[in-house]
Parts: structure tokens; C-alpha cells; sequence
């Protein structure tokens, strides 16, 4: 790893860079390889980049190496497909199949509210797709872990896996999850933003503690409490230092420190390293080049690739300036994982702990308040910084576009009060975002699929369950009718497909999302979570029409 305590003010970016295993960078060669003998038609990276290798990677390069190559350098499509075969097994063959010794075909007493019986039996059918996408790592990983991208996770996973499954009653598999993403925190200090070698040098959103404390709601497992109190706080203190801490000075002369998006990387994304190259082609200088990297790769950590909330440009992905931001939600997860060690500090008799965290959480709001908050639109809005030196920061100007995230910090205990959440829910119902079949990620329809019409499964959750705990009864009126909506689309889509989707379009009920470097994914964990998740809460009565009319 590079020197971590460049200046941050750097023209050039100079940030920490965590190397990763020489098997990515010859896998992204195939994928370079394959794009110019194949085409782009129906090209997806990331299936090269999971590729594992049938025999060592010496082998592999020499054999590679002789392939007869045109005037252009060019492989033909017979010799790489034959290539192909005999060097390498598929892509996600080192992930195999594993049935969750919790599921059962009906739980009992699994989502009582739901009274309607075509959604009922729907829901089941839902609930039985945690089966197909169940998968543990094949021992051949542990054994020969030079030949495989996949680390070796010690439990079963579900991808990707959500709360949904303890409406299930499967509070086994959603401790396996738990127990993988500490194993992460453990070895590499944060929850990586997937379980493979190339993302080693960058996390993924900090929602960990909200996964220990729901399991523990549910459950009352101590031994998890105390297993994962080390990680949370490993996993705090990456995100509240080094390059991801910001210091920022108020109008009042109050230094508050805050957190931003900054991956550990300033190369293309090996799952995407084609389509960043791409992107990055019309800069000339490498300086440049490499600096796109770096924010295209901190705007992965963010969850949101891609988007317009990341761009000076709308129009160009280029301008893509994560580091520059300060993000409402990444700070609002934050404050909730203080508050969460706190709480669960206290569970496990750590009474210093928790009294340091929540003197932590404490301040964070106290900062929240000061940075995020804009009286006149009742939201919470990120925050576009400029560098004063290499130790401190200062905010330019909020950002005034409309996002889903500007109302995420409601879901955050010290913003759930009666009149907050009045004002914020009247802010929502004005503000578009909120369509005929869910609430729209945001207002501007880039072709990102971030951006408009698509909306998200864990967004609709957060705010819906913000809406609906705020002990307001119009603001769990709106949730309901949100959760409704959202629901429908669900259903409408599954009819069509047979297939829960990844993303929906929220303006055209049953429609699922478009946009995004790879082909939309089916099946999916957080969708179908959040619908079993939203039936639990709200249920379904007999006369409510299902259809999306």
C-alpha cells in the first residue's frame, strides 16, 4: 500500500492504493481478449473476471501466450472458445449449491397479516427462492486459493442476502451472512464490497451493525453480539479515518468530522475494466486517467454505480467526482452503527464502550445537523467540499437535486421525532420522487442506474420503515401506501417473468429496471426481502386488489 497521509489536496490523485493478486490482472487480459474476438454484443466483464483456473497460472499464461494471433493481434473465436474450455472453469463454479437447513416450505406463523391467499401463496413463492439462492465457497477455494477471484467465506451465503430472511424464520442463514461479513472485517477491516480478491481495496456501504442488531432483536443471540462487537469497531474505525475522515470547520467555527466514499484503488475495476478504459478514453493525460479510476471505483463503494448524484457533468460519466462528496447517507449509516455499538455494547456488558459510542453518536448528530440540513427544502442534502489543506476541509455548496438518499437519515433514531417527520414527509410527497410503483431513486433520467425511473428495493425499505416507526399515523399511512405500491410492481413483474428483479421502473407498474454496465439481474435477495419484509409489516387484507390497476 501506497503512503496513506498524502495530501488529500493533491491535483494528482495520491491516495493509498492495497495491490491486489496477479491472477486479476491476467484474467483481465482474457476479458480484453474476449471483447476484441467476440465483440461487445451481449458482453458481460465480470463473468471473466470469475473465471477460476483449471490448472496454476504459469501454465495458464504460457498456453495463452501461443494462441495464433491475426495481423491485429487478434485471437480467433474457435481458438479462444477452445482455450477457454480446456484452462478454465466457469464463472461462479466456485460457488456451489447449498440447501439452508433452516427453510422450511411454510413457516409457522410466517406473515400472519397477510389474509389475501393469492398474495399469501405468491409469498411463499418468494420465500422459496432463498433455496435456489442459497451457496457456500467449494472446498477446492480454501484448498487452492491461488486459482480462484472468490475468497474463502467460512459460511453459506445467499446473494445477496437481506432482512427478508428473518421474516422467513431463517435467523440461521442470516447469522451465516452476518458471520462471513465479520470474517471480512476480521481479515481485511471492513465488509468489502463482495466476497472476491478484487475488492479488497474497497467497501461496501456500513451496514453491518444494522444486520447484528436485527438478528439480535429477533433472536436474543448473545454469543453473535460479542462476536461481532471487535468488527464493528474495526469497521468504524476505517470508516472514521485516513482518507475516508473529513474535517470540516462550520459557520460558527466548530470543527466536526464527517466521512466520504474513497476506494483504495486508481486503476479500472478488473470486474469492469473494459468499460472503464472506455470511459476514461477520452481523457489524454494518465494523471487524469488515473484519478477517474479512483472516483469511478469510490462511487462502487458507495453502492450507487452510477449516478448523477456523483457527476459535475449529468451528461458524463467522466466528471464523475465521488471523493469530492460528502454523502448524506454514508454519514447517516454511520451515526446508526455508533448508536448500534452503543446499544450493543451495552448488551454485552461493555459499559465504557457503549458510553464512548454514544458520546460519538452524539457528536455526529450534533455535526449532522449543522452540514446536511437545509431548512427551506426540509431535507438532508450532500455536500460538494473543497480542500484547504492536507488536514481540513470546506463545504462549497449542498447539493440541491433530488435523491432518494436526502431522506434516508429518518430512518436514524434521532431524526424520527413527530415534527421532523412531518416536515420531511411533506418535503417527500412534493418532492417527485415518490411515483406510481415506487419511489424514484432520483429526478434525472441519465440512463444510470441510479438515476431515474429506477427505483431500488432498499430504498424503498428505509423509507418506508422510517415513515412507518415515526409514530405518526399519516406518515405510516404513507408508508403503507408506498409499501403498496411497491408490492404491486413486484407482483406484476413476477407474473410476467417469473423472475423478482434487481430494479424496477417505478413510473410502469410490473416494469424492471434498465441502465448499468452489466445485464439486470434476476432473482434477487433484497428484492424478494424487502417484499416478505413489507407483508410482515403491513400485511395484505382480503379486498385489496392486487393487479396493478
Amino acid at each position: 500500500m501506497s503512503n496513506p497521509s498524502s495530501s488529500s489536496c493533491s491535483v494528482a490523485d495520491s491516495g493509498p492504493v492495497t495491490s491486489t493478486i496477479p491472477l486479476i490482472s491476467f484474467l483481465e487480459q482474457i476479458q480484453e481478449t474476449v471483447l476484441n474476438t467476440f465483440g461487445p454484443k451481449n458482453f458481460d466483464p465480470k463473468l471473466y473476471i470469475d473465471f477460476s483456473l483449471r490448472s496454476n497460472l504459469s501454465i495458464t499464461k504460457q498456453a495463452f501466450a501461443k494462441l495464433p494471433r491475426n495481423s491485429n493481434g487478434v485471437v480467433s473465436a474457435n481458438e479462444l472458445q477452445k482455450f477457454i474450455q480446456e484452462y478454465f472453469n466457469g464463472a461462479g463454479d466456485d460457488l456451489i449449491y447449498f440447501h439452508p437447513p433452516d427453510f422450511v416450505a411454510e413457516p409457522n406463523g410466517f406473515l400472519p397479516k397477510v389474509k389475501n391467499p393469492e398474495v399469501r401463496a405468491w409469498a411463499l413463492q418468494v420465500h422459496a427462492l432463498w433455496k435456489n439462492l442459497s451457496r457456500r465457497a467449494s472446498p477446492a477455494v480454501k484448498e487452492q486459493s491461488e486459482l480462484h477471484t472468490l475468497l474463502p467465506i467460512p459460511e453459506s451465503c445467499v446473494i445477496p442476502g437481506s432482512r427478508g430472511l428473518l421474516a422467513s424464520h431463517m435467523h440461521r442463514t442470516a447469522t451465516a451472512i452476518v458471520t462471513n461479513l465479520i470474517y471480512l472485517v476480521e481479515k481485511y477491516g471492513f465488509v468489502l464490497n463482495g466476497a472476491r480478491a478484487y475488492y479488497t481495496n474497497r467497501s461496501q456501504p456500513p451496514l453491518l451493525s444494522s444486520m447484528v442488531q436485527a438478528i439480535y432483536k429477533r433472536t436474543g443471540d448473545l454469543n453473535l453480539v460479542k462476536k461481532a462487537l471487535p468488527a464493528l469497531i474495526k469497521e468504524h474505525e476505517f470508516w472514521t479515518s485516513g482518507m475516508h475522515k473529513v474535517t470540516i470547520h462550520d459557520s460558527k467555527g466548530c470543527s466536526h468530522n464527517f466521512s466520504r466514499y474513497y476506494a483504495m484503488w486508481n486503476k479500472p475495476r478488473p470486474e469492469s475494466s473494459t468499460t472503464d478504459k472506455e470511459t476514461a478514453s477520452k481523457l489524454s493525460d494518465p494523471a487524469d486517467k488515473q484519478k477517474l479510476y479512483r472516483e469511478v471505483a469510490s462511487a462502487a463503494e458507495s453502492g450507487w454505480d452510477f449516478s448523477t448524484r456523483w457527476m459535475r457533468n449529468s451528461s458524463d460519466l467522466a466528471t464523475l467526482t465521488t471523493t469530492s462528496i460528502l454523502p448524506v447517507d454514508l454519514n447517516a449509516y454511520i451515526l446508526k452503527m455508533e448508536l448500534d455499538i452503543s446499544f450493543l455494547a451495552k448488551v454485552a456488558g461493555e459499559n465504557s464502550v457503549a458510553i464512548k459510542f454514544h458520546e460519538a453518536a452524539q457528536a455526529r448528530e450534533k455535526a449532522f445537523s449543522s452540514i446536511f440540513w437545509n431548512e427551506k427544502m426540509s431535507q438532508w442534502l450532500d455536500c460538494w467540499i473543497t480542500c484547504k489543506d492536507n488536514q481540513t476541509w470546506e463545504v462549497s455548496h449542498q447539493n440541491q437535486n433530488l435523491f432518494v438518499s436526502n431522506f434516508i437519515p429518518l430512518w436514524i433514531k434521532p431524526f424520527d421525532s413527530a415534527s421532523l417527520t412531518k416536515k420531511v414527509m411533506k418535503s417527500l410527497e412534493s418532492s417527485g420522487l415518490v411515483c406510481a410503483a415506487g419511489i424514484a431513486t432520483s429526478l434525472t433520467n441519465s440512463g444510470e442506474q441510479w438515476d431515474y425511473p429506477n427505483g431500488w428495493a432498499p430504498m424503498q425499505h428505509m423509507i418506508i420503515e422510517a415513515l412507518a416507526k415515526s409514530g405518526s399515523m399519516e406518515a405510516y399511512s404513507m408508508a403503507e401506501e408506498i409499501a403498496t405500491r411497491w408490492i404491486r410492481t413486484n407482483y406484476a413483474g413476477y407474473k410476467k417473468t417469473g423472475e423478482m428483479h434487481e430494479k424496477y421502473d417505478v413510473e410502469k407498474c410490473g416494469e424492471f429496471g434498465s441502465g448499468g454496465e452489466y445485464i439486470p439481474q434476476t432473482g434477487f435477495g433484497w428484492t424478494n426481502g424487502v417484499v416478505l419484509a413489507l407483508l410482515e409489516e403491513f400485511g395484505w387484507p382480503h379486498d385489496r386488489k392486487l393487479d396493478c390497476s
